[in-house]
């Protein structure tokens, strides 16, 4: 009988050793603060697709390195921030986590090591890592290769133009105050 793993209650250590593998395939709605990036209705988002491979690196004269690889894409909408309009943006996450015994050797190692660094666990929330890669791979700047609606790009405003043919009041009370002119 092959034990059902929880991705939100995952044991480290065990699917490191085992090398186990886990998929999975999610609305965004399930995935709250993700879900509070996207941007109107205009178009549907996809799925919230998610990988996780547990690994252990050999290391000579001592315990093997346990690792955590994770891959994740969803296709969310935002808002362009040229045309202001909903532009839909595939953001993916690809990253690789060293696990350490406890909270020193973490901070010991996070400064000089390239990998991320995360404590060991019993009880390890991955999904709350899936989410929070994403959110991390988020573009900072939403754009269309090509906006669909032509943008104005001029810096000329009709209504200024307007105001500035009509009379200054200052200038009609000034007019005012030396009496009509002969």
């Amino acid at each position: 009988m092959e034990k059902k793993l929880d991705p939100q209650h995952l044991d480290v250590v065990s699917f490191a050793r085992d090398a186990i593998s886990l998929k999975g395939e999610s609305l965004l709605a399930d995935w709250v603060r993700l879900a509070e990036e996207q941007w109107g209705s205009a178009m549907p988002a996809g799925p919230v697709v998610w990988a996780l491979q547990g690994r252990l690196v050999p290391q000579s004269g001592g315990a093997d390195q346990i690792w955590l690889d994770l891959k994740a894409s969803v296709a969310l909408p935002m808002q362009c921030q040229r045309c202001l309009t909903a532009v839909l943006e595939t953001v993916e996450a690809e990253r690789s986590f060293r696990f350490v015994a406890d909270e020193a050797t973490a901070a010991a190692l996070d400064d000089e090591a390239e990998e991320d660094i995360l404590v060991i666990s019993r009880d390890f929330d991955a999904l709350a890592l899936v989410e929070d890669e994403l959110i991390l791979s988020l573009p900072l700047v939403p754009l269309h290769e090509v906006c669909p609606e032509t943008v104005p790009m001029s810096v000329a405003d009709p209504e200024f133009e307007v105001a500035a043919e009509r009379p200054n009041p200052f200038g009609v009370l000034a007019g005012l105050k030396k009496g009509p002119s002969k």
